[in-house]
């Protein structure tokens, strides 16, 4: 009697300890730690890393300087010769000048195209002048009303033996880099030979 109590005791005793074991292995589970996402951010926590100093913005390299005065156009522009530098060897030297008539400042940089023609839509007659280079080219700033200065060189027709000469009405003048021109009113006499060149013109200068 004493042997089967005991032996019911262990069976119990056995199914006592197998059912807690089931009930603790089907237990919920302790929560894992986690970190804490604040609601907006596509990280759980923020970056430990420091800022690097480079990594403010830099200027933008598109950024421009403002741009200087537009050069001085025949539009803006009105013309006249001085006969005041006398002449030498049958050559006439004489200032050119070109005078700001526009409202706003304009720039008068390097040679003018100059050639005799004959009228205000006339074709060129001859060669166009040479360039006399033993002026440098300077950065003429023209306020309104303001004038500079090139020195035209005209050399007489007839001082040419093989000259086919031709009456020309004046000169046509072109501001430098510029296609359209100014005719100044002046007769004199051309040749018509396109090897004859009877002018030449320096590069512009303050008056």
């Amino acid at each position: 009697m004493t042997s089967q109590r005991i032996s019911q005791g262990f069976v119990i005793t056995t199914a006592v300890a197998a059912a807690a074991l089931f009930l603790t292995a089907c237990g919920p589970s302790q929560p894992q730690t986690q970190g804490t996402t604040v609601p907006g951010t596509n990280s759980a926590s923020p970056s430990s890393t420091p800022a690097s100093p480079d990594a403010s913005p830099s200027p933008s390299s598109s950024a421009t300087t403002p741009a200087g005065p537009a050069l001085c156009k025949a539009a803006t522009l009105s013309a006249a010769t001085d006969a005041s530098g006398g002449g030498a060897a049958g050559s006439v030297y004489m200032k050119l000048n070109l005078t700001n008539t526009g409202t706003a400042p304009c720039l008068l940089k390097g040679y003018p195209g100059v050639s005799l023609t004959a009228g205000a839509d006339g074709a060129p007659i001859g060669a166009a002048a040479t360039r006399d280079e033993t002026t440098p080219v300077a950065d003429v700033l023209l306020a309104p009303d303001q004038t500079g200065t090139a020195v035209l060189r005209y050399t007489q027709a007839a001082n040419y033996s093989d000259c086919t000469l031709t009456d020309a009405a004046g000169y046509r003048i072109y501001p430098p880099e510029d296609t359209a021109s100014l005719f100044l009113p002046q007769p004199t006499s051309a040749c018509s030979n396109a090897n004859i060149a009877l002018l030449s013109v320096g590069a512009f200068q303050p008056a």
